[in-house]
């Protein structure tokens, strides 16, 4: 998420304003800490739309990652 996030230059607190959400959720997503709590996946799929909106594409199989499919 944080990949994709800087794809589109948007900052944390912007992310979570579009997609409804609270900075420390945005936080927790992007957190590699085991002790992250878990999120929704609801809230998981708002921060998704608002990033896709963007342009972003989730890509998956081996090569897990993010691209943006605009220019």
């Amino acid at each position: 998420m944080r990949a994709a996030r800087a794809l589109i230059g948007l900052s944390q607190a912007e992310l979570a304003r579009r997609a409804g959400v609270s900075i420390p959720t945005i936080k927790r997503c992007e957190s590699d800490s085991e002790r992250t709590a878990v999120v929704a996946a609801e809230t998981h799929d708002k921060i998704r739309a608002v990033l896709e909106t963007e342009g972003v594409e989730f890509t998956n199989g081996n090569r897990p990652g993010v691209r943006l499919l605009r220019t």
